[in-house]
């Protein structure tokens, strides 16, 4: 069967397919006790771990592809070729799609160490323990580790630090992160681009239209107690939320249609926070309170309210915890990721090839 009528194939579905049907009877073959200390899926970074690959996906690091992540002694102590005989015995395509490297720079088998792994998504080797653990990992990395699929894992390691974070933050560290989003939603955000508006500075008010925009939505995962992830996946998977989002949605939809006031996009993020606060209150995260009347210059800002509420109620150890929102540990990993390619081979992923004319 041909790749193009295979429009929606999803590549952990693919992959799956792949190690049951390739790599597994090659490591049966070549080498069996790998499966007792190693981790086989597809997880980490792409839209494909996520569910949301498309056609559009497959210019890069997609296709059949399995990841294996072993103890660190043990992938030293095999050294760099270890895999070659069971690699060798893959195809050149399966079901229509090239065998390839991935991100991992591997065809078809990306071997690394769970400690590295680790490291370059949450920035540890084990699962977080206190508060201060949970709030030093950018949320949008928590979702590396539990999303796609483990296909083996006898060892068990692995799957034990994706269930110590799929069983999702303790409350205290849930409340400290909604505290600063509704902080960032607000104060960086809506109130930010009524000033904006107000004083006619326009790439301003297009700066603070997409954070507000961002916090929002991110806001309302938190709501769902749903890791988000990075911005580029962040409204599909918004869409999938239970809570708040299907009200939200058609006011997110009218906010960025180009004959959209600015005025008008104030007013429907002003709507789109007094569903946060009626959420917020539902759950009894913050207390019932009055309704609030727009001031003419500072606008609605009604999440700051919240904001105040919980920092008033957290322990005093968090409040002085800011929540890291930066992919720091990715960058770590990547720039090294890059500086290792040739310029050809970077130019390859990104897709960017010679022009005749200068």
């Amino acid at each position: 069967m041909s790749r193009t009528s295979q429009p929606d194939v999803n590549a952990v579905v693919l992959s799956e397919a792949f190690f049951n049907e390739i790599v597994r009877p090659a490591i049966v073959s070549k080498a069996p006790w790998v499966f007792e200390q190693g981790a086989f899926g597809r997880f980490g970074y792409g839209s494909e771990c996520l569910g949301l690959d498309d056609e559009i996906s497959r210019d890069h690091h997609w296709g059949p592809q399995v990841d294996l992540l072993l103890p660190e002694r043990v992938l030293e102590d095999l050294g760099p070729n270890a895999f070659q005989d069971v690699v060798a015995e893959f195809p050149s395509e399966f079901r229509g799609y090239p065998v390839k490297a991935g991100q991992g720079g591997a065809v078809g088998l990306a071997q690394e160490s769970i400690e590295s792994f680790l490291t370059r998504t949450i920035g540890r080797t084990d699962p977080p323990a206190t508060s201060h653990d949970w709030l030093d990992i950018a949320e949008e990395d928590l979702i590396h580790i539990t999303n796609g699929k483990v296909f083996c894992d006898d060892l068990g390691e692995f799957s034990h630090i994706r269930n110590v974070i799929s069983n999702y933050y303790p409350d205290d560290v849930w409340k400290r992160r909604i505290a600063h989003w509704c902080r960032y939603a607000s104060g960086m955000g809506l109130y930010a681009m009524r000033r904006a508006h107000a004083r006619r500075n326009w790439p301003y008010a297009f700066t603070t239209f997409a954070r507000t925009m961002k916090f929002t939505l991110e806001l309302v995962h938190l709501l769902n107690r749903t890791y988000f992830s990075y911005d580029k996946w962040l409204f599909p998977l918004f869409c999938k939320l239970p809570k708040v989002a299907p009200e939200m949605r058609p006011l997110i939809e009218q906010a960025v249609e180009p004959g959209t006031s600015w005025p008008d996009r104030i007013a429907l993020f002003e709507q789109a926070h007094d569903l946060v606060d009626r959420s917020l209150v539902e759950q009894n995260i913050i207390q019932p309170h009055p309704v609030f009347i727009r001031s003419e210059t500072s606008g609605y800002r009604l999440l700051e309210h919240a904001y105040g509420e919980l920092c008033r109620e957290l322990p005093a150890d968090l409040l002085a915890h800011v929540p890291l929102c930066d992919q720091k540990y990715f960058e770590s990993f990547h720039v090294g990721f890059v500086a290792d390619l040739s310029t050809a081979q970077w130019n390859e992923c990104l897709n960017l090839s010679r022009s005749d004319t200068q």
